[in-house]
């Protein structure tokens, strides 16, 4: 049987869907699967022995520039693929519902209608799967597989997973203490309310004993990080990785501290302790809770469809509150 599995952006979506992978692969070793990724996002799928070959588009590229042409090129691009028993759309947009219709394939499978914030999307399949679009990530993707492909898996076998995340070698970096703890920031996220305070961030390096490094990824992050580091000298902002250089560094620490964002997501998927902060999004719904990797939410109420940019509740989270959660999270590395 050969699969593709539909799922462009963002990171940390991309990692929660990857899970489903180790355990495809579990119980139906003769399954070649293949996936189709923006190309900005190819670098986490890479060197994943369960990934027969990564299959990149531009379409974010078509957007930007509002070009027909691009948006041609690349679903023609789509069409060539190869011929597919299975298509299945993780992501549940119209345009990877789209992209998931145009692969050749004898069943296209999605969510269904009342399953998804973009509903149009679901009239691209020929078979649908039902499950609250609140659900948490982690089982709509399974649930979703599942439906084509039986995986028997529960809560245990999701907690005890396999790291699945892989970088081409284990990068060095001089900033890693090898006397002390390391504590990763993610001091970004893809929009403003999504952020922890510069201040508060820089106030919990005072409260632990350990040594913190931060890294960024665009201009704007690296203005957040280096007012933090205005603020706590001690703290050592990493260079620019590249997605490769990123998982081996979230390999190499013993905690990572972030919102709700990709690299956050990622210390998850290498079953590296974390703590991740949520304001504006659903953290009952936006990463999967386990022994080493927690939650802080705010006290909003939020609601999954319809998500409010303007709730800057994360601001209210006690900076008491996450060091003493990542003190109890230190003792256990």
């Amino acid at each position: 049987m050969k699969i593709v599995i539909v799922k462009l952006s963002a990171l940390g979506d991309i990692v929660h869907a990857m899970i489903v992978l180790q355990f495809i692969k579990k119980y139906h070793q003769e399954v070649m699967i293949d996936w189709v990724v923006e190309e900005g996002f190819a670098g986490v799928l890479e060197n994943n022995p369960h990934i027969n070959q990564i299959h990149k588009v531009n379409l974010q590229k078509a957007k930007q520039r509002k070009s027909l042409y691009l948006l041609w090129k690349e679903l023609k691009k789509i069409c060539k693929f190869g011929k597919y028993d299975l298509a299945i759309d993780m992501q549940g947009l119209v345009k990877s519902a789209l992209v998931s219709r145009m692969i050749p394939s004898i069943i296209t499978l999605g969510f269904d209608q009342s399953s998804l914030r973009e509903s149009l999307a679901a009239k691209f399949y020929n078979q649908t799967y039902k499950i609250d679009y609140a659900e948490n990530i982690v089982k709509r993707n399974i649930a979703l597989v599942s439906q084509a492909i039986e995986l028997p898996i529960n809560q245990v076998d999701i907690v005890n997973k396999q790291p699945f995340l892989y970088s081409s070698q284990k990068y060095t970096f001089n900033t890693i203490s090898k006397t002390k703890q390391n504590i990763l920031l993610i001091p970004g996220a893809s929009y403003p309310s999504k952020r922890y305070p510069t201040e508060k961030f820089a106030q919990l390096t005072t409260q632990i004993e350990a040594n913190f490094l931060i890294i960024w990824g665009n201009a704007t992050e690296k203005v957040i990080a280096e007012e933090i580091k205005e603020i706590s000298p001690n703290i050592h902002i990493l260079e620019k990785l590249s997605l490769d250089g990123l998982l081996s560094l979230i390999a190499q620490v013993d905690l990572v501290i972030g919102s709700d964002t990709g690299p956050t997501h990622m210390a998850w998927a290498l079953n590296i302790p974390s703590i991740t902060l949520f304001g504006p999004t659903p953290g009952y719904r936006n990463t999967y809770i386990t022994n080493i990797n927690k939650t802080i939410e705010s006290e909003s109420v939020v609601d999954p469809n319809k998500i409010n940019r303007s709730d800057d509740s994360i601001k209210n989270i006690k900076v008491n509150d996450i060091s003493k959660l990542a003190l109890d999270l230190l003792e256990l590395s």
